[in-house]
């Protein structure tokens, strides 16, 4: 448990301990002493959570992550279960269980809405990654082909599933076609995903838990 009169933060890509330090009115050191697991002052990663001495109670904002603070989750909804901190697959589980196809024409992610309703992954991905500060407008395609090409154009690469973090993406090929959604982390030792996937019956898509399966490739961005 946090100790009465810290806080906790939720790391996210582009945070630096330097940087939170300062933010926080702290010191390097001070972060180190309070987060045990971080043993090199240059390497935190996106996803985990950071312990901030002296800092007010609670789950702090992270401004980098698209303004969400505290991504609230959605337990239970079709096996799942909450996905910690503002990464991409955090801010992905807030849509678990909208359909692709009317979620494309909200304002609540910057997704094409011309992508037809049964090859939307992609395009949900690219506005997650988004939304979530990852990447840039141009780097977003609704073809998962050309998103993977523009990620590892800019420098993603590839990691094992033991070094992968949450937010992630997950490519994959099933039945000459390809499909991508993101990495959600382990629950009880076994990965789970995130994404737009065909589970209705009509063969359209809905965000969903799984959509991973067999041969898969995770990338992760340059850090």
């Amino acid at each position: 448990m946090t100790a009465v009169g810290n806080a906790v933060h939720n790391i996210a890509w582009g945070d630096t301990l330097s940087a939170l330090a300062q933010r926080y009115a702290t010191s390097v050191d001070a972060l180190m002493a309070s987060n045990g697991k971080i043993t090199n002052p240059d390497l935190i990663y996106a996803g985990d959570t950071l312990v901030v001495p002296g800092g007010r109670g609670g789950v702090a904002a992270n401004d980098s992550a698209g303004g969400t603070s505290g991504v609230g989750g959605v337990g239970g909804v079709e096996g799942g279960t909450r996905v910690e901190g503002n990464n991409a697959a955090a801010i992905a589980e807030q849509f678990i269980g909208r359909n692709a196809g009317e979620l494309k024409f909200s304002d609540e992610l910057p997704m094409e809405s011309w992508v037809p309703n049964n090859v939307n992954c992609a395009n949900f991905v690219s506005a997650v990654l988004q939304k979530a500060g990852v990447i840039e407008p141009g780097q977003a395609s609704a073809s998962v082909d050309q998103l993977a090409n523009n990620l590892k154009g800019d420098g993603w690469r590839t990691v094992s599933l033991q070094d992968a973090t949450p937010g992630d993406v997950v490519l994959m090929q099933k039945n000459g076609q390809s499909h991508v959604v993101l990495f959600a982390g382990f629950e009880n030792g076994s990965p789970r995903f995130i994404g737009s996937n065909n589970v209705n019956s009509d063969g359209s898509q809905r965000i969903s838990w799984g959509g991973a399966s067999g041969n898969y490739e995770i990338i992760t961005p340059p850090r």
